[in-house]
């Protein structure tokens, strides 16, 4: 632990700092980096790409190393924020992807600039997150005047079975 590769000279500041507090964070939990990837689903390789900075981690990683770093709250909080200030700042790859001919290139919306979708330089969340990363969803607010509509009507039911079995039988 602690025994990093240096981090490029022209790295901007932002991504520098991002990825030292990242290589903190990761020493702090005394775990391997095959034992960080099986906790947190991404694999060795990946967590050598994010922690020497050839590559931003998508959110989930972050989130996921706090998780494991016994991280909550504002602490947590403070790495998802250095995060989007590293992603903005991050050096964009210099090679350019091959283009696809007028015919097979989709119209891109008004205002949109050349090559800003996934895979041209643009980072994104990584969509996928594993089961156990996901938030737990929302509850479904119960009809509650409704559920409260058929109590009434049920119990004014019983009543009226009560009191015309009383009366029948009485």
């Amino acid at each position: 632990m602690g025994a990093w590769q240096p981090l490029p000279d022209d790295l901007p500041p932002e991504v520098r700092h991002f990825v030292e507090q990242l290589r903190h964070l990761k020493d702090s939990t005394g775990l391997s980096l095959v034992a960080l990837g099986a906790r947190t689903a991404y694999s060795k390789s990946s967590w050598q790409r994010y922690l020497n900075a050839t590559q931003p981690p998508p959110r989930q990683a972050v989130a996921a190393l706090c998780r494991v770093a016994g991280l909550a709250g504002a602490d947590a909080e403070r790495h998802a924020l250095r995060w989007e200030m590293a992603v903005q700042a991050w050096p964009r790859p210099v090679t350019e992807p091959p283009r696809p001919s007028p015919a097979e290139a989709p119209a891109a919306p008004p205002g949109t600039a050349p090559g800003a979708g996934r895979g041209h330089g643009a980072y994104e969340d990584d969509p996928t997150v594993p089961w156990w990363d996901r938030p737990e969803p929302e509850p479904a607010a119960a009809p509650t005047g409704r559920l409260l509509l058929w109590a009434l009507l049920l119990l004014v039911a019983v009543l009226l079975l009560a009191v015309v079995g009383a009366v029948a039988f009485g």
